[in-house]
Order: structure tokens, then C-alpha cells, then sequence
């Protein structure tokens, strides 16, 4: 980790703020935290290079509306991990596809937070080693079959298992087996894991 480089924590939860400030500057981290996407913009002009760690669901400016003004203002480009509860993935996929780094589900362990945050910093200087993750995620979904591409589509598009077994006309139990199938092919631990590969797979 550079030390000059600062995690800026966006989230209009006071609590969850003050917790995930205090968790990483125990573990050696700068920190600014802001209590919304707005007050965070407020100070564009005094970007510290770094991270952005933000809310993907808040009060006025969303998680995801940061990523479009960023890119809009041609603000200066900090990696951005957003964090979403259980029913936002299609929103955090929004996200990805918006150009956030990684996405990670509430509630989280700080390990994996912080193996987020060297992941990307480690990405924006090695630039070739996102091109071999995708080469590898692409080997990975090359050995699915083509019912675990449906269930696989269905699951980065965040339906439930009940709404894919309906659109593919199969129980739901046979979708659960496809999904246990997919998951091991794929190597990914959690759906928002297995999402984050299938991203990288099409960026």
C-alpha cells in the first residue's frame, strides 16, 4: 500500500461511516469519510489519490450517480468500490458497468474489504493482469453448460432462484443444482464474487 494514498468512505449511514473509518485506519489506512455523495463532490478540489469506498443505495446522489457525475466532470480517477445490501445487485451491476472496481455485499468482513482495496490499487499498475482474468474467467464460462448459462444470466440479471426456474420452465430445485454447478465451474464463493467475474468477462 502507497502511504499517500487515502480511502474517502461515502455513506449517509453515521454509524456504518464511523465503524468502517475507524476499521481501516486501525489497519494502517488515510481516511476521509463523508456523510453523502454530494459533500464528497463539494471537495473535488482537494482529491487525495486513493479510493473511493461508497454506499451504492443513499439519499439523494446513489452510489451509481457518483460513478456517471465522475466521469461527467472528468474528475480526477480513483478506483471506486461500492457496497450494497442483499437486494442491490442489479444495482450494483448498474455500478460495475458504470465503471466501479468491485462491488461488496453488506455486511462484509474487513478482510474483505481491505483485499478490495490492494486488488484495485494492484490493478490500476498492472494493467495485464485484468487482461489474464478475463482470459480466465472466459475459459471458465466456455465449460458451462448451456442450462448453466440460463441460470447464470438470470443470477448477474439478480433474479431470485423461483424467477429463473419460471422463466426457464424448471422447479426451482433444478435451478439450485445448476447454480451449486455453475458456481464450483466458475471458482466463485458468493454471488457477488460470481457476478464480478461475469463483468469482467464482458468489459
Amino acid at each position: 500500500m502507497k502511504p499517500d494514498w487515502v480511502v474517502h468512505v461515502i455513506d449517509d449511514d453515521d454509524a456504518i461511516r464511523d465503524s468502517l473509518a475507524f476499521m481501516l485506519e486501525s489497519s494502517g489506512h488515510r481516511v476521509r469519510a463523508y456523510d453523502s455523495a454530494e459533500s464528497f463532490l463539494d471537495q473535488a478540489g482537494s482529491f487525495e489519490h486513493g479510493w473511493i469506498v461508497t454506499d451504492v443505495r443513499m439519499p439523494g446522489m446513489s452510489g451509481l450517480d457518483l460513478l456517471r457525475t465522475l466521469a461527467a466532470r472528468d474528475l480526477p480517477t480513483l478506483p471506486v468500490i461500492v457496497m450494497t445490501g442483499h437486494g442491490d445487485i442489479p444495482l450494483a451491476v448498474e455500478a460495475m458497468k458504470a465503471g466501479a472496481v468491485e462491488f461488496i455485499e453488506k455486511p462484509f468482513e474487513e478482510a474483505r474489504l481491505l483485499a478490495a482495496l490492494e486488488a484495485s490499487r494492484e490493478s490500476l499498475a498492472l494493467g495485464d493482469r485484468r487482461a489474464a482474468e478475463k482470459l480466465e474467467v472466459a475459459r471458465r464460462i466456455a465449460t458451462l453448460s448451456g442450462r448453466e448459462k440460463d441460470v447464470l444470466e438470470g443470477l448477474v440479471a439478480g433474479h431470485a432462484n423461483k424467477t429463473i426456474a419460471y422463466d426457464l420452465g424448471i422447479s426451482a430445485r433444478t435451478v439450485e443444482i445448476y447454480r451449486a454447478n455453475l458456481m464450483t465451474k466458475m471458482k466463485a464463493g458468493s454471488l457477488s464474487e460470481l457476478v464480478r467475474l461475469v463483468l469482467v468477462s464482458t468489459s
